[in-house]
């Protein structure tokens, strides 16, 4: 009776072991089969899409100009701030005006003088005295041609005598000589008067002239702004010493609207913009700041180089954009790019979601019964945040975005929409 007991007593513990036993395996077969794992994904479909073609540039002033003094003096006034917008013709400097109106001045009094000059040479009184003196002469040999002439046959007729006759001779040669002299006199005469004419004449143009170029450095004596643009800082204070012949300039201006901006192409890239179906007009440009911003105004290419550079095979283009708001300054980083090809009918993905597994690349969809499967892909062309995929994927698939690192090939997963996220603040500004 006692063993019977025991017998049933070790059924009993036996039967409880494996009951605890089944319990256990039941727990650990549950923590070994966890819940699929969540993974955002995106719907490829077809669409359309820009390829762009994007080249490094950098911003410059093509009409830059250096604000330099045309006369030698102190600044006696600064008249602008340095970053200031200047307009065209608006005062910079002032100099010292007292010397260059003092030579105004002086020039004004040469000039009267030799106006003076002028008038008395026109007005000379020695050629009126020659003339004078040959028309007396001129009388005086008419009267003795006359005396000769009344005497002559007087004297042929014995009706006078010889001795008058001689001295009628004697007279009208006299007159003759008397006559030539003065001609000679009135000659020179005339001849001093037009030299001192002339003479004076040229030095009344000199002395205008020199009035002139002494008015006119009165004027440069304030200095303007040859063009309009963005002042830089002034290099000569108040109280320095302007000299035309400075290496130095005073200032510098830059024009900023518009704004011009360089870049170098490769030479296939030169024939494939010439290719481009815009190629006549010239593509439009876009520029991209160093912030990643987009520019809001659109360029043009205006000219490039006439030669291939030969230590780099690239030539450089130079483009217009207009810069009415003056965001842009010369010497800024940027990035040039146009439209080259319009695509229908393609399909892009995420970035994100293309994996590189050596010279292969990846992505894995979400297959029939939420099952991940591997895909390699060809993709083209970079299209914003998106590739641009030419092999591999068609419209339908569901490409995993995020949950990568959760997904296997094989495994079941609960795929979700893939929401974008933003980019983070300082993202943006790198």
């Amino acid at each position: 009776m006692a063993g019977s007991k025991r017998m049933l007593l070790l059924l009993l513990l036996a039967a409880a072991v494996l009951v605890l036993a089944g319990c256990t395996t039941t727990s650990a077969e549950s923590k070994a089969q966890p819940p699929a794992p969540t993974v955002e994904v995106t719907e490829a479909t077809a669409g359309a899409a820009d390829i762009y073609i994007e080249y490094p540039a950098q911003t410059y002033a093509r009409n830059m100009v250096d604000v330099r003094g045309r006369v030698e003096g102190y600044i006696e006034k600064w008249l602008f701030r340095p970053g200031q917008q200047v307009q065209a013709g608006q005062p910079l400097y002032v100099l010292d005006l007292r010397p260059l109106q003092a030579q105004v001045q002086q020039a004004q009094g040469n000039l009267k003088q030799s106006e003076a000059d002028f008038d008395f040479a026109q007005h000379q009184v020695s050629l009126r005295q020659a003339e004078a003196n040959l028309a007396a002469a001129q009388s005086n040999l008419v009267k003795a041609q006359q005396d000769y002439d009344r005497l002559k046959p007087l004297v042929e007729q014995d009706a006078a005598a010889k001795q008058d006759l001689d001295a009628a001779v004697a007279a009208l040669r006299s007159a003759e000589a008397s006559v030539r002299v003065n001609q000679a006199a009135v000659e020179q005469a005339r001849l001093i008067t037009e030299t001192q004419v002339q003479s004076t004449a040229g030095k009344v143009s000199a002395q205008r002239g020199a009035l002139e170029t002494a008015q006119l450095n009165l004027q440069y004596g304030t200095i303007q702004a040859p063009i309009g643009g963005l002042i830089g800082d002034t290099l000569v204070p108040v109280g320095g010493l302007v000299n035309p012949n400075s290496a130095q300039p005073l200032t510098t201006i830059v024009p900023l609207d518009p704004i011009w901006v360089r870049f170098k192409v490769s030479e296939a890239q030169f024939l494939a913009l010439k290719s481009n179906p815009a190629a006549k007009e010239g593509p439009a440009l876009e520029l991209i700041l160093a912030d990643n911003s987009r520019f809001p105004h659109s360029g043009k290419i205006a000219n490039t180089l006439n030669q291939v550079d030969p230590r780099t095979g690239t030539l450089e283009v130079q483009a217009e954009f207009p810069n009415p708001e003056h965001q842009l300054l010369p010497g800024q980083f940027a990035r040039v790019r146009y439209v080259a090809e319009h695509r229908t009918g393609v399909i892009l993905i995420p970035q994100r979601a293309v994996q590189q597994n050596q010279s292969l690349q990846i992505v894995f969809t979400v297959g029939a019964g939420n099952v991940v499967e591997s895909r390699a892909i060809k993709t083209g062309p970079r299209v914003g945040e998106n590739w641009l995929v030419e092999q591999g994927l068609k419209p339908g698939d569901r490409v995993i975005v995020e949950g990568l690192l959760a997904a296997r090939p094989g495994a079941a997963v609960t795929p979700a929409p893939y929401r974008e996220k933003p980019a983070p603040a300082a993202a943006k500004t790198e």
